[in-house]
């Protein structure tokens, strides 16, 4: 911690804000008594109480995110089981708005370990913060979906939603929060389930967490909810507008 807060980006965040403790990590955050819940609220209550309207709790990963409106979120984000891992990132750019859409699907400022040009997006939220035309935030977005229609499915009309909040975060003139949820995350689960696979299969570790009273099925439950996982997103990624409307009249057979 102390060379991350003495680093490039340490000083993006306030000293108070940054939340670490020691503590055995062979079981987890599953054992009782690893509960960081006090020491985060601690530092957040000052931070929720004069943005209320902005801050929520919120599953997201990476800074920006829980400034989210939850509406904005459930109606970009349409529930679909298991599939739900949102890939984030943040941008601090100079004033101008073009750059800045564009830079939110590059594949070097995303937060997760895997190129969206080999998957393609189920939902895209962008959040931008500043001052600036909700008309040119809306046309630049759309600029970039039609340039990029290809890594879009076909069959989510409409899945590129904009919020703006005009007030800038402190410091900055602009900034950008985008969210995607993109069928490319399978490159990430396919590693995990690699390694896990590796390791599961020397018991590597396991006596950690069935001491703690879990057991080795749950360990292959695990493993083969993720290759379920990976296989959906392949599923949603080859998918086409006309076979998801096969899948719902067949769907409306079934209830009928």
């Amino acid at each position: 911690m102390d060379s991350v807060r003495s680093g490039a980006f340490g000083h993006l965040f306030r000293p108070d804000n940054f939340i670490f403790g020691r503590s055995p990590g062979g079981g987890g955050c599953t054992i009782p008594r690893c509960s960081p819940i006090p020491s985060i609220l601690g530092p957040a209550r000052p931070v929720a109480v004069p943005g209320a309207p902005w801050v929520h709790p919120s599953r997201a990963a990476g800074p920006g995110t829980a400034g989210i409106p939850p509406n904005l979120c459930g109606s970009c984000f349409p529930p679909r089981p298991g599939v739900r891992s949102p890939r984030c990132c943040r941008l601090v750019p100079a004033l101008i708005l073009s750059p800045v859409t564009q830079q939110m699907f590059d594949s070097k400022n995303m937060m997760a370990a895997c190129d969206p040009r080999h998957g393609r997006y189920l939902t895209v939220a962008a959040i931008f913060r500043g001052r600036m035309s909700m008309k040119e935030v809306d046309e630049q977005m759309l600029n970039v979906q039609n340039k990029n229609s290809s890594y879009f499915v076909e069959w989510i009309p409409n899945n590129v939603k904009t919020a703006v909040c005009d007030i800038p975060p402190r410091g900055l003139k602009m900034s950008a929060t985008f969210i995607g949820n993109s069928t490319a995350i399978q490159e990430l689960f396919k590693r995990i389930s690699e390694q896990f696979t590796a390791m599961f299969r020397r018991k590597a570790f396991l006596h950690w967490y069935t001491g703690e009273g879990m057991d080795e099925m749950e360990f292959t439950e695990a493993e083969s909810n993720m290759n379920d996982l990976v296989s959906e997103y392949q599923q949603y990624q080859d998918a086409t507008a006309d076979e998801q409307g096969e899948f719902e009249e067949e769907g409306e057979e079934d209830e009928a």
